[in-house]
């Protein structure tokens, strides 16, 4: 069902893994869980290989890690800033407290939300084990309403501009 063997699916996976190193902010949820309800999450990816998992910082007296049982399934939803990259993650969403990745992901911003530090014991590491994501990249819907305006389709135009691919 997934297909990354064409170039063009292997383009918009980088622009994907591309913009969400720059642009971090994703919509992660649990898949059955309070009707599929998100919240906003800052991912970060651990080196730089363009791939999974996402990580995400946050307290363990929150909904989500409450909701979370061993390998839920998630779901996360991705805009960039720019709104030319949109995705859909499909993944398994674990609780993670392996010190060693805490140590390379820690930094400023995430250090102003534990006042007691890597040791704050309400920190909770969130690890999403990608397996899959739905891509669309340079979805312009102003030139798609020109288009369609001047009697051309604009379909044609973003069959190309989605990929489904295996992040797993």
């Amino acid at each position: 069902m997934f297909n990354t063997s064409t170039a063009n699916d292997a383009e918009i996976e980088a622009k994907f893994w591309k913009a969400l190193r720059s642009d971090r902010t994703l919509m992660l949820g649990l898949a059955g869980v309070d009707e599929g309800h998100t919240r906003p999450m800052t991912g970060q990816l651990d080196g730089d290989e363009d791939r999974g998992p996402i990580y995400f910082f946050t307290s363990k007296d929150t909904e989500l890690v409450a909701d979370l049982k061993h390998d839920s399934r998630a779901v996360a939803t991705f805009a960039s800033k720019g709104n030319d990259v949109f995705a859909t993650i499909h993944g398994t969403l674990v609780a993670e407290n392996d010190r060693a990745v805490i140590d390379r992901l820690w930094n400023s911003f995430v250090a102003a939300w534990y006042e007691g530090g890597k040791d704050d014991p309400k920190l909770q590491l969130l690890r999403l084990d990608t397996e899959r994501a739905q891509i669309w990249v340079d979805a312009s819907s102003m030139l798609a309403g020109v288009k369609v305006l001047l009697g051309i389709d604009p379909k044609q135009d973003y069959k190309d501009k989605v990929a489904e691919v295996s992040l797993g």
